[in-house]
């Protein structure tokens, strides 16, 4: 107990179980400190992995050597792929999961490693010297002394729960919060935020009439997260899908003069993208339905999780909403539904590194900086902990651009910009998003996560394999010349006679299975290679003109991005910038002219200021961009 460690990590949430599994798999001596050992990798809310662009950030930490998808499906008991009539670079897999097996996976493997040390107990101070952090303090009255501390608390900072016009301090329902964190933070000169996110009822499932509800099964064959792991084993079982109705809503309003939400309790922002539902019968007081998604809580089917009415509306209004619900008319609650009130740390105030700009050593990972969802918060995990591990061993930051991940969007987003509302992923962030589709988070990040030394020899082997896959039937395509006859005359069909395998592929009407049975050469290279891989191949082929526009853009834009911004530059003394274009450089603090142009109001004749000064003070400069 006495050790001095290499990192603290507080919380064992999806952010911290990342994190803390990352640090001591890199060698370093870690301690992860959380208020319940029984909660570790707890999904709090909705017990889903996955999504549209949440997807693509569970891939990207496979990709680079963490844990997320592996658990995932090793605890799916629902996989499907999403958007499957839509373009590549917007479909994604989602998994429902057996929360309990998911939490025993998480624990299995934190309790595996021998560099980790896991402690139950509430941190409640923070420990400096000359403002570089030097520990921690905690509620049993112990020290711990580490160089870097990694805060992932999530909901816990200061945490309220409501249930109608009653609340109740609480990091989640049943577990105390962390009100002596928030201020030790503020004391240290973190200005803290307040933001909320609520959850739903869950439900007897025997008391659930399912026989009238329109289930949703898995899909054949069954998606995965994890490029190199086993694929799901547990049985799968159906979702249902049901509709509230008028008469729900009429329900709704009658509870509206004791909701927190209206009556002026909750002072928290919440999620724009993921309302309560009285607030969607608020906002949408024409739409006479809306989506109940029933959703199995585990293979006992012991609960149902009930996906769309998040609520935090009074017990009796709750009850008489679900009775409302078609096949819930006699469904009995387990647990109420609930909104959740807690601090958190503007993100303008971390580095792109995800370390605090006041105290060094002191870093931030999910909900603390403002996010919403698992996946956010576990990518972030992932990226504070290699960055880390990078400070340990006197490496360069780990620090990916935004055409060559979604995590590097989302920390691009939340360091240039901030929030001021609980941050969610979405597809639509991502402005090379044809460059980040979910299947190729390997080839982009994998080789990355190998250099980091958080790639293992089983991984690596398995990547080079479906690398070369790839580069194989590829290379085919775009050199063979079609050698399609005509079956009656043995004639060359003249409307192919000419083109390579991969000009026809790109033909709307036209996919690699298809084409394999033109070409025998090609059947034979795609002999033994999964549906995943030739899905990655054809993509490539098929959209390689418009992938190829988007990285010249890149290229173009590369030249802000590889010119760093000094962090003590004075903008008071850059000729031509308004007051409100230098209040903001002060307070971001951009780490490059490409992110001082993403700032809001930081307008492109600003940023030609900024060239002309670096210019003038002997600093302008291009970095080799990594191709």
């Amino acid at each position: 107990m006495s050790t001095l460690f290499d990192c603290i990590v507080v919380g064992g949430g999806h952010a911290g179980c990342e994190a803390a599994c990352a640090l001591a798999r890199l060698g370093h001596s870690t301690l992860l400190i959380t208020g319940n050992v029984d909660r570790l990798g707890h999904l709090s809310c909705n017990p889903a992995i996955g999504g549209l662009a949440k997807t693509h950030m569970v891939r990207e930490i496979d990709a680079l050597g963490g844990q997320m998808g592996l658990w995932a499906d090793a605890s799916g008991i629902q996989m499907r792929v999403l958007n499957m009539s839509k373009g590549p670079a917007v479909r994604a897999t989602r998994g429902q999961m057996d929360r309990a097996h998911y939490m025993q996976n998480v624990r299995r493997t934190l309790f595996s490693l021998p560099r980790l040390l896991i402690w139950q107990d509430q941190v409640t101070a923070l420990t400096t010297d000359d403002r570089a952090i030097t520990g921690v303090k905690t509620k049993q009255g112990l020290s711990f002394a580490a160089k870097n501390v990694l805060l992932t608390t999530g909901t816990f900072l200061d945490g309220r729960i409501h249930i109608g016009l009653i609340n109740l301090p609480a990091g989640r329902l049943g577990d105390e919060p962390s009100t002596d964190l928030s201020k030790a933070l503020t004391a240290l000169g973190i200005q803290l935020g307040r933001l909320k996110t609520g959850t739903t009822p869950r439900l007897l499932a025997r008391s659930i009439d399912f026989s009238v509800l329109e289930p949703q099964y898995s899909d054949d064959p069954l998606p995965q997260f994890s490029f190199c792991g086993p694929a799901p084993a547990l049985p799968q079982v159906p979702c249902h899908i049901t509709w509230t109705s008028t008469e729900t809503h009429d329900i709704i309003r009658e509870g509206f003069d004791r909701s927190p939400l209206f009556t002026g309790v909750i002072r928290g922002t919440g999620a724009r993208y993921c309302p309560s539902i009285e607030d969607k019968v608020a906002r949408f007081p024409d739409r006479e339905r809306h989506h109940v998604f029933l959703e199995p809580e585990g293979l006992d089917g012991a609960e149902v999780y009930c996906n769309g009415i998040s609520t935090s509306l009074p017990l009796d209004i709750q009850e008489r909403m679900i009775h409302s619900i078609r096949g819930l008319e006699h469904a009995v609650m387990v647990r109420p539904g609930y909104a959740i009130e807690y601090d958190y740390a503007n993100p303008v105030q971390i580095r792109k590194t995800l370390e605090t700009k006041a105290v060094p050593g002191l870093w931030f990972a999910g909900q603390i900086n403002g996010t919403s969802g698992y996946e956010e918060a576990a990518a972030q995990g992932l990226w504070a902990a290699l960055n880390i591990s990078c400070r340990l061993k006197n490496r360069p930051p780990f620090l990916l651009r935004r055409d060559e991940a979604y995590m590097a969007v989302l920390v691009d987003d939340l360091v240039t910009s901030g929030t001021m509302e609980p941050y969610r992923m979405f597809t639509s962030r991502a402005e090379h998003r044809l460059l980040l589709r979910e299947d190729t988070a390997d080839m982009r990040l994998t080789p990355i996560g190998r250099e980091l030394g958080l790639v293992d020899d089983r991984r690596w082997e398995q990547f080079e394999r479906r690398r070369e896959q790839c580069r194989n039937v590829t290379d085919l395509l775009e050199h063979r010349r079609c050698q399609t006859r005509n079956q009656e005359t043995g004639a060359c069909d003249s409307s192919l006679q000419g083109q390579t395998l991969a000009d026809i592929l790109r033909r709307p009407e036209v996919d690699l299975d298809t084409l394999r049975s033109l070409d025998t050469e090609l059947d034979a290279r795609l002999e033994g290679i999964d549906a995943f891989t030739r899905l990655t191949i054809q993509s490539d082929v098929k959209y390689k003109g418009y992938m190829d526009r988007q990285k010249a853009l890149v290229q173009r834009s590369l030249k802000l991005e590889e010119t760093p911004l000094p962090d003590d530059l004075d903008y008071r003394t850059v000729a031509g910038l308004s007051n409100e274009v230098v209040e903001k450089l002060c307070r971001i603090r951009p780490a490059s002219l490409g992110q001082a142009g993403r700032i809001s109001g930081v307008t492109p004749a600003a940023v030609d200021c900024l060239e002309i000064h670096l210019h003038k003070l002997g600093l302008l400069r291009f970095h080799k961009v990594r191709s």
